[in-house]
């Protein structure tokens, strides 16, 4: 009787990947030399849901002026969210000032290298907290955003796309680490190939340095997920939480009510909801005599 043996599950070669790195990488500056590990965890909070164009010069910026925990901390909560602009989502700024401030006070003005205490930090979720402690500090820790997750999709498991985040997903990952010091390098890597090659959209097979693809092996079958929706901006809650913050980042005193209405004519039930809901966030405050400002200023 004939034995069936268990297929191998392909693995992505480490040298190849790393190689192909070395050569093809992005030229961003929170991957250059003498970059904090700080001034990384300020380049992961800017980058969620924001694209690398947008986030380089206010990046920039942000290092220049607050190269520190304890920098970020002694600014005002204001200051930090008109220096976070446009880069949209303004809770992320303020949960990093918070971040800052925690860093500063219990922890010496020195970011943890240990994942565990990352992910008690305010604003740091799973892959935050394991990006911080792979790239800045070199630990073997599987790294995974959606990049990654579609890149051993495609390759690993021979699936058009990576459908909904899994609990296997680090597992899956931790397999793929080599057992050595490139751990690290492998894992910024293996996100670059998603991130410029195995794209969502227009994935560019042909130049993908990857040996063996178990997606490209199976013909490039199509996916069966329903295509996602762009996410619109225009007319949206976001976009009036927008134009009220604006109005409030350039003055340097509380406004009036009339000042914020103008900001969106539109829908006046639309904006009210727009502003109790920055009020809740802690982003804007209420002052005794009834005008707005940005959070730290109403007094």
């Amino acid at each position: 009787m004939a034995v069936i043996l268990p297929q191998a599950v392909p693995v992505i070669d480490a040298s190849t990947l790393i190689d192909w790195y070395v050569r093809a990488q992005r030229d961003l500056p929170w991957r250059r030399p003498g970059v904090s590990a700080w001034q990384i965890l300020v380049s992961e909070f800017m980058l969620q849901q924001t694209p690398v164009a947008r986030v380089e010069p206010i990046w920039l910026a942000w290092i220049a002026r607050w190269p520190t925990p304890s920098a970020t901390a002694d600014a005002g909560a204001a200051d930090v969210l008109r220096a976070w602009g446009k880069l949209g989502y303004p809770r992320r700024a303020k949960r990093l000032h918070e971040c800052a401030t925690v860093i500063a006070t219990e922890h010496g003005d020195v970011v943890p290298d240990d994942v565990d205490t990352l992910l008690s930090l305010p604003g740091i979720g799973t892959y935050t907290a394991r990006a911080v402690a792979c790239f800045a500090y070199g630990k073997r820790v599987p790294v995974v955003d959606t990049n990654v997750r579609r890149v051993v999709a495609r390759a690993v498991h021979g699936l058009p796309d990576a459908g909904s985040p899994s609990t296997r997903d680090l597992a899956d990952v931790e397999a793929l680490l080599p057992d050595d010091e490139t751990a690290p390098q492998f894992s910024v890597a293996l996100m670059e190939l998603g991130a410029t090659v195995c794209t969502a959209r227009s994935p560019r097979c042909g130049v993908c340095p990857l040996e063996h693809c178990g997606w490209r092996a199976r013909g490039f079958p199509a996916g069966t997920a329903p295509a996602k929706r762009v996410q619109k901006y225009a007319g949206t809650d976001r976009q009036v939480r927008g134009r009220l913050l604006d109005v409030l980042r350039g003055k340097d005193s509380p406004v009036t009510r009339a000042e914020l209405d103008v900001a969106w004519t539109v829908d006046t039930a639309q904006r009210d909801r727009a502003l109790d809901s920055l009020l809740v966030d802690g982003l804007v405050e209420q002052t005794a005599d009834g005008r707005f400002a940005l959070c730290g200023e109403a007094d």
